[in-house]
């Protein structure tokens, strides 16, 4: 076990963790708040001592396109950006959902819409969790709320992406990113030989050697009736991925008065309101989504039952206040309060819109 605790961005940790885990290449173009994924990669030269590939493209519809194919081959392929660049990439996460291919990719997230600031912002929910690009599918998407998380889903990300032949997604915001903490990073492990490549993904394209049967990687077919089977394919390893990969944190839910939902930084935020409101006699819980999709619907109302109102908190206008609204089928009033444009709140303003949303209203 490696227990050699590091001071480092969540950045940086993404990238440590990614050659810890053997990966195989990473592809990307530097963009505020998360350019310091790439250039930590750089600084660290792992082409050298594991013989993993960095590469900065051209731009982020290059980025993920080698993505694509790395991933096509069986490797352990990422890429990292931020929300406009996250845009530019959604043609390639549609090709490579329909393709079945795992890879993984992070958003640390900035406000928007457009260029807007390089400031954190939690308003990519949707496009993360709802299917950016077009058709139907969907991503596996983790939110972290740490440094060592952003090091620890580096690793579950690849694992559940070649688990389930999907794309996982690190969803994060600019505040994770750019903050400083202590963390543990994984052991350094080796990375895959050809031999384990090809057998732990037989429908690779990694050569026709021995005349094996043809391994196609496309996205593309034209008849109506396959690309149907196809669809329902993809559909049945969601509703899998739901049954079996909801992770969330719950924080004195038991007896509470009122609950707040938030995810990642705003969850941090929302433990120290937890205190303020202990300390004014007024119970609260806390759920965190840990899986942003699949959503942790079952989780919310049982958590939800018998409280007096819950509060959803983002940096953002309200996305994943749908979801919770959802989770508890409109039996509980449900509350909003976000700040935007970069903007991130104090724990007393996320007291006082409670008492103004819920208890006060």
């Amino acid at each position: 076990m490696n227990d050699k605790v590091t001071l480092m961005k969540g950045n940086e940790a993404l990238a440590m963790a990614a050659i810890r885990y053997g990966a195989d290449g990473y592809f990307g173009y530097p963009i505020t708040p998360q350019s310091e994924v790439l250039e930590k990669l750089e600084e660290e030269m792992p082409w050298e001592t594991t013989g993993m590939v960095v590469l900065q493209a051209e731009s982020e519809v290059a980025a993920i396109n080698m993505v694509y194919a790395g991933a096509s081959c069986g490797k352990a392929v990422m890429t990292s950006t931020s929300s406009p660049g996250f845009s530019l990439m959604q043609e390639g996460m549609s090709y490579m959902a329909a393709s079945e291919v795992p890879a993984l990719v992070i958003n640390v997230m900035r406000g928007g819409p457009g260029l807007g600031t390089i400031h954190p912002s939690q308003a990519d929910y949707f496009q993360a969790c709802k299917g950016g690009g077009h058709g139907d599918y969907r991503m596996i998407v983790l939110a972290p709320a740490s440094v060592q998380e952003m090091a620890d889903f580096v690793g579950l990300g690849w694992d559940l992406a070649f688990k389930y032949r999907c794309v996982s997604m690190i969803l994060a915001d600019g505040l994770i990113g750019q903050m400083m903490e202590k963390v543990v990073l994984p052991e350094q492990r080796q990375r895959r030989t050809q031999e384990e490549v090809e057998k732990q993904c037989p429908w690779a394209v990694t050569g026709r050697t021995g005349m094996r049967p043809k391994n196609i990687i496309t996205s593309l077919e034209l008849d109506d009736d396959i690309m149907e089977a196809n669809n329902l394919r993809f559909q049945a390893t969601y509703r899998l991925i739901e049954a079996n990969e909801v992770r969330c944190e719950t924080v004195d839910t038991d007896g509470c008065d009122y609950l707040i939902v938030a995810f990642g930084s705003m969850a941090r935020i929302a433990m120290k309101t937890m205190e303020l409101a202990a300390q004014e006699g007024i119970k609260i819980g806390l759920l965190r989504p840990i899986t942003l999709w699949p959503f942790p619907s079952k989780e919310v109302a049982q958590a939800a039952a018998g409280v007096k109102g819950i509060l959803v908190p983002e940096l953002s206008a309200g996305q994943m206040i749908e979801d919770v609204k959802l989770a508890v089928d409109c039996k509980v009033p449900v509350k909003h309060f976000g700040r935007m444009g970069g903007n991130v709140p104090t724990p007393e303003e996320v007291l006082e819109a409670l008492k103004k949303e819920l208890i006060n209203a």
